[in-house]
């Protein structure tokens, strides 16, 4: 039987790997940054190349000269941090006006024991969305991201997320008692969705925020 060949290691693409590990925030942002550094060390080992150096010998030179994954991931996380917060303040922003939609065929249905969504607390999770839109966007070049924001629209997407597992079943227990049955139950579907969608971008807003940063 002949022995199998072990793999050959890429310096390169296992540092790309390792740094994509290390990283966390929206799959697509990741996913570019850590192409542009992939192809930035490339470039740096077909310079090397040209000199004649190995390749072995000329990727792992340019690995070390760009630094480990330890020093280089916190200065790379809070580009990512700021997409996830964005994420997760539009997926709050989606979400309240289908919440008071759906509170609304809830208390139409007479289960207003099921769920209630206080306007005061959807108006405010509306406006911190917006405005974390506009200071992560617009006005980023002007003023600076709030230290705390990530963690704000994080908890703000988590209390979101929890309005929206309760909205479900009560939705459920609505059709019910309705003549528009089908409606409510679309609403119920919808709602899941929401939830899925929201609470987990809140949970990964979460661990962004806790991240060190360079």
């Amino acid at each position: 039987m002949s022995a199998v060949a072990d793999p050959i290691e890429d310096p390169v693409e296992d540092y790309a790997a390792e740094l994509a590990d290390a990283l966390h925030g929206p799959a697509r942002a990741k996913e570019r940054m850590v192409r542009e550094i992939r192809d930035g060390l490339a470039d740096t080992v077909a310079a090397y190349r040209m000199q004649g150096m190995p390749y072995e010998r000329a990727a792992r030179l340019a690995v070390h000269e760009f630094g480990t994954v330890g020093e280089v991931a916190p200065s790379c996380q809070p580009e990512l941090t700021i997409a996830q917060t964005r994420h997760t303040a539009r997926a709050v922003g989606l979400t309240i006006p289908f919440l008071i939609a759906c509170s609304l065929l809830i208390r139409t249905a007479g289960q207003g024991w099921a769920l209630w969504l206080p306007v005061g607390a959807a108006a405010t999770a509306a406006l911190l969305g917006a405005a974390t839109l506009a200071v992560t966007g617009t006005l980023a070049r002007r003023l600076p991201m709030p230290a705390r924001l990530p963690l704000a629209i994080a908890w703000t997407g988590t209390t979101t997320g929890v309005v929206t597992a309760l909205a479900a079943p009560a939705l459920a227990i609505a059709s019910a008692v309705v003549a528009d049955w089908p409606l409510t139950v679309l609403a119920g579907a919808l709602a899941a969705a929401s939830h899925a969608m929201v609470a987990g971008s809140a949970r990964a807003c979460r661990r962004c925020a806790r991240l060190p940063v360079a």
